[in-house]
């Protein structure tokens, strides 16, 4: 994946392509999960990967892999149309707009293998620490910042950094075989 995302920082076109197709429901699922509505989750889908086509150069491979990059891109992008407001206007759109959406139902083989690697990313956060988990759930489901999350923890902000961080190393340990398994298809 890291050529592709290389291919992208030099204009290639069909890099994107590539990332896009390897990559696309596994960052719709964050985003949707995280926004709670689909059609506000295809825009920031779009806006994503168009981030990725403008920023691809700044992609660097020691501070995480594409995948991350990526997944941390989309993550921030949703939270940013939560907060925003937009999301609230969208809804109030009329319900004949959405006739013309294409289903994003997926075919059995596809679903079977979203079950599997969310079995497998259940089962890693499993094996983390109830306060680091904590501190992962909150950040990442909620959308709160290090310091939110230390005001609703009541605990010091170097702490929830602390956890979040030890937290976020065992699980990119534990999830290292999903990055291969996805980079063997990319």
């Amino acid at each position: 994946m890291e050529e592709i995302i290389r291919r992208a920082a030099q204009g290639d076109a069909s890099a994107i392509a590539a990332l896009y197709d390897s990559t696309s429901r596994l960052v719709f699922g964050l985003i949707v999960h995280i926004l709670g509505d689909r059609f506000a989750a295809e825009e920031v889908l779009l806006d994503v990967y168009t981030q990725v086509w403008c920023q691809a150069s700044s992609y660097e491979q020691q501070r995480g892999t594409p995948l991350s990059w990526l997944m941390t891109m989309a993550r921030t992008r949703a939270i940013d149309r939560m907060r925003s407001g937009k999301q609230y206007q969208q809804r109030k759109e009329p319900l004949d707009l959405a006739v013309h959406q294409k289903s994003g139902e997926v075919g059995p083989e596809e679903a079977a293998a979203i079950s599997e690697r969310r079995t497998l990313v259940r089962s890693a956060l499993e094996t983390l620490s109830p306060p680091q988990r904590e501190v992962i759930e909150l950040a990442y489901y909620s959308g709160l910042s290090h310091s939110e999350i230390a005001a609703h923890l009541g605990q010091p902000l170097g702490t929830v950094k602390t956890r979040a961080r030890l937290g976020m190393m065992k699980l990119c340990e534990m999830l290292r075989p999903l990055g291969r398994e996805q980079k063997a298809r990319g």
